[in-house]
């Protein structure tokens, strides 16, 4: 019987504590909206809209002087039904640039919202205001009544076939051009940045995915590996020959790594002999594609490059979607809709109506 709590279980756990911290600077009433949700989203999901609903509470208490000597306790089902649907648009003009106090500094933290980040946190609030309405704590539902920010569509950033080739190619020979501390370092995490990479490129695992790993959940026998999707299921993806000699090659180094407690079955580790953060992993791929390509890079654009080399292989969408966990094709099929036009266009030629 297992005796460890898995990456996904300790985040979850972690999550949960936050999500307490934070309801018990809220209105009581907001407990029942989280207890609402429980069952159908994600410890995630409930800690962002958690903090989401924090900052509107925060911006009604310091825009409005009627609740400007309220503390986030203090507000009452009422106060909701009085706010009106300019305030809503008031509240979006807010989350572009605000400040909210900032004990570790000594005053405020100066936060920015993009589009999708004020859509995000409108969100949080459409679903809070439908369930205290549906519930009846509540007379009205202003947020139906203003439009949420339209988003255009951004081109896909991926890199092409051969910026792949190049990409592993600087993970790999990177060295001979560097010198002192940095190759030191180098030397120290090669084999663990190669095979990160190589993962990364070769399976379109999501970030959260691959930090997430523990030994026991490498398969060789199989080439394959078992991951924890957003949703909490697990699922198996399998790898091909140059993903498994970069693991395999990383496994020998590993093997000397004495890791601190707690910390036992992680796969990736970092120079702390601890399990690798998100935060990590991003910044060793920005680090790497910044010195190869003037593209910006992510862990998610290397889940795109992927995407999109797979589908150039099979055209077939479905597949696609199943192999980097889409629940919803159309997703998918947004992604890759330039690539289906190539494909019709192609058809154009495809078919000789006479021979020459």
């Amino acid at each position: 019987m297992r005796d460890r709590k898995t990456y996904r279980e300790q985040t979850d756990q972690n999550n949960i504590l936050r999500l307490r911290a934070v309801l018990d600077e809220l209105p009581p009433f907001v407990r029942d909206y989280f207890r609402a949700i429980d069952a159908r989203s994600t410890t995630r999901t409930r800690i962002s809209y958690a903090y989401d609903l924090r900052v509107f509470f925060e911006f009604l208490q310091s825009q409005n002087p009627v609740y400007k000597n309220y503390t986030l306790k203090e507000f009452r089902l009422d106060d909701l039904d009085r706010v009106t649907a300019h305030d809503l648009e008031e509240y979006m003009e807010y989350l572009k640039l605000y400040d909210t106090p900032d004990p570790n500094r000594n005053g405020a933290s100066r936060n920015m919202n993009s589009l999708p980040g004020i859509k995000r946190k409108m969100s949080a609030l459409r679903s809070f205001y439908a369930y205290l309405f549906k519930q009846q704590m509540i007379k009205t539902n202003p947020t139906i009544l203003v439009d949420m920010p339209k988003i255009h569509e951004k081109t896909i950033v991926r890199l092409d076939a051969d910026e792949v080739a190049i990409l592993l190619d600087y993970v790999e020979n990177c060295g001979s051009q560097l010198t002192g501390k940095a190759l030191a370092y180098y030397n120290k995490t090669r084999e663990r940045d190669i095979a990160l990479m190589t993962l990364l490129l070769g399976t379109g695992i999501r970030v959260s995915e691959c930090v997430g790993l523990d030994i026991e959940d490498l398969d060789f026998r199989n080439n394959r590996i078992r991951i924890v999707r957003k949703g909490g299921n697990e699922a198996m993806v399998y790898f091909g020959e140059e993903v498994e000699q970069a693991l395999k090659n990383y496994m020998e180094v590993r093997k000397g790594i004495t890791p601190i407690p707690g910390h036992e079955h992680v796969l990736f580790y970092s120079t702390q002999k601890r399990r690798l953060t998100v935060k990590a992993v991003e910044n060793l791929v920005e680090k790497y594609a910044s010195a190869v390509t003037i593209k910006h890079i992510t862990p998610h654009k290397l889940r795109s490059t992927y995407g999109t080399a797979l589908y150039k292989e099979t055209g077939d969408i479905y597949l696609v979607a199943d192999v980097l966990g889409h629940k919803d094709v159309n997703t998918t099929r947004r992604h890759y809709a330039a690539m289906d036009d190539e494909r019709r266009r192609s058809a154009a030629s495809a078919v000789k109506l006479r021979n020459d």
